[in-house]
């Protein structure tokens, strides 16, 4: 039998990784995962101070890490921040698409500027990067993982009082775009997977917290806790390497049982 060790399926020595959404939170823990296994990381967000304070946490650790300021809801940031990217680092192995945004507001008064805002990052950013990076590296290579980031809030309605119709639509979106993708993407070598991430304490989610109280969120997941800074590690290593080559259009959520329990 002719098979690799598993260290060597989870090794991303070599590889370069662009993550959007990088200089916090979710995406941050995301970037150290990949970092830490070996790859090249590339962060990026709107905000220059956070990417270099995100950017020094990652090279304390001895990750070979880099930023740009980018908004990607904006296409010419988009793509300036994929084609700076592989000007500094080469080919792109892995994209993660994590920038995201939410706007709190009852369906029936939902400012129509707050829907666009969320559409236009959440999902319209999403198909412009994973484009440009394929374009311009993935495709020619024949091969490179896209992770999505979705929401279990994609998955259905939300507990009364959270009122995110244009989020919980958006993370909907990612989870068929990245079936879509995968579908069209994987004869060009191309992994597209979604994760989708119940209640982690960040700045997205402090509002939610604390009108709803950490408390009540946990007691309503069977293993009674929140995310936290170690729970997206595993899932993200799992789809950029080799340990996950033949899972493709595929989404997790990571949320403590939350999205099983029904009728909660």
């Amino acid at each position: 039998m002719n098979h690799r060790p598993i260290q060597q399926l989870f090794d991303l020595k070599g590889k370069t990784a662009l993550v959007t959404g990088g200089s916090r939170g979710l995406g941050l823990q995301m970037a150290f995962a990949l970092g830490e296994a070996g790859a090249k990381i590339m962060l990026s967000s709107r905000k220059a101070s956070d990417l270099e304070e995100a950017t020094a946490e990652l090279q304390a650790k001895g990750i070979d890490a880099r930023w740009i300021a980018a908004d990607c809801a904006v296409e010419a940031d988009i793509h300036k921040l994929a084609d700076e990217t592989l000007e500094r680092m080469g080919d792109v192995d892995i994209l993660v698409n994590n920038a995201g945004a939410a706007w709190g507001a009852p369906a029936e008064d939902h400012p129509l500027e707050a829907w666009d805002k969320v559409m236009n990052l959440n999902v319209r950013g999403y198909f412009l990067l994973s484009q440009r990076i394929a374009k311009k590296s993935m495709i020619a290579k024949k091969s490179g993982s896209i992770i999505n980031i979705a929401s279990i809030a994609g998955l259905g309605g939300n507990p009364s009082g959270m009122n995110t119709i244009a989020y919980n639509t958006s993370k909907g979106a990612v989870i068929n775009f990245t079936r879509a993708l995968a579908a069209e993407w994987g004869p060009k070598g191309i992994r597209v997977n979604a994760i989708c991430p119940g209640f982690f304490p960040s700045k997205m989610t402090a509002g939610t917290l604390k009108a709803m109280g950490e408390e009540k969120l946990s007691a309503h997941a069977p293993l009674r806790r929140l995310g936290d800074d170690e729970d997206l590690k595993g899932l993200t290593l799992l789809y950029a390497s080799d340990a996950g080559k033949h899972i493709t259009g595929q989404w997790l959520a990571v949320d403590g049982g939350v999205s099983v329990i029904t009728g909660g």
